[in-house]
């Protein structure tokens, strides 16, 4: 499998050092913001290239994202922060025949995680003397806040029946992978829910897997549809 690395920061890296070492090919890295940007998204050099993975900027992505589109390469995007672009690139990704792996956090344990969070809230939404908030944690340098994870964690709980309000906060400090927690508070009790990631690798893996997984499929994805969790499955 060839690959175009799109972004080159940590986790670029990462996943370059992952991807070699499992015996893949990284045919380029588009980052011009890194000493080793080998070309643009448009560069003809990329003609053969399986597909590209997207650890760049929410800014990048909606540049990037319809251009890969145009040369009909799929891709993997693991940016978050560019949601309100999201339907643009539905639209640029289905007239293109390509097809995309978006999710926020590439854990599959997030996915099952994900899975709890929506059954625990729809066991409390009857109970109204429970309230309900959403931590998330993450090292200093990640720009969205709160994060993607954290949205999509907020949306399943709403979209399970929970819908009273979801006090959701956030901390960036040193090198935290990423935590997230899900709480409800009682009059006389507390029920708490955590995900935690103790190594950035598991995100660079579940990329190189949904890089596998795409091949041969047309459309838009998430991580549950590769997973095949009961949340969801099928194009979304």
């Amino acid at each position: 499998m060839r690959i175009l690395l799109v972004g080159y920061g940590k986790m670029g890296q990462l996943v370059g050092e992952l991807a070699r070492q499992t015996g893949c090919e990284v045919a380029g890295i588009v980052d011009p913001l890194s000493p080793a940007h080998s070309g643009s998204v448009d560069d003809d050099r990329w003609r053969d290239v399986d597909v590209a993975i997207d650890f760049s900027s929410p800014e990048a992505v909606p540049v990037t994202l319809p251009a890969l589109a145009r040369r009909r390469l799929n891709a993997v995007v693991g940016t978050t922060g560019w949601g309100r672009h999201e339907s643009a690139m539905r639209q640029a990704v289905e007239g293109s025949g390509i097809g995309v792996v978006v999710a926020p956090n590439f854990s599959p344990g997030v996915v099952l995680f994900e899975a709890m969070v929506a059954q625990a809230s729809a066991l409390l939404a009857s109970q109204a003397d429970f309230g309900a908030w959403l931590h998330e944690a993450h090292h200093a340098m990640k720009k969205d806040q709160p994060s993607g994870t954290a949205l999509m964690l907020k949306g399943a709980m709403e979209k399970a029946g929970y819908s009273r309000p979801i006090d959701v906060s956030s901390t960036r400090a040193g090198s935290i992978p990423g935590t997230h927690t899900v709480g409800f508070d009682g009059a006389s009790d507390t029920i708490t829910l955590t995900h935690t990631v103790r190594d950035r690798a598991v995100f660079a893996r579940g990329a190189l897997e949904a890089a596998r997984w795409l091949k041969g499929r047309r459309g838009w994805f998430t991580l549950r549809d590769m997973l095949e969790t009961p949340v969801g499955r099928g194009g979304s």
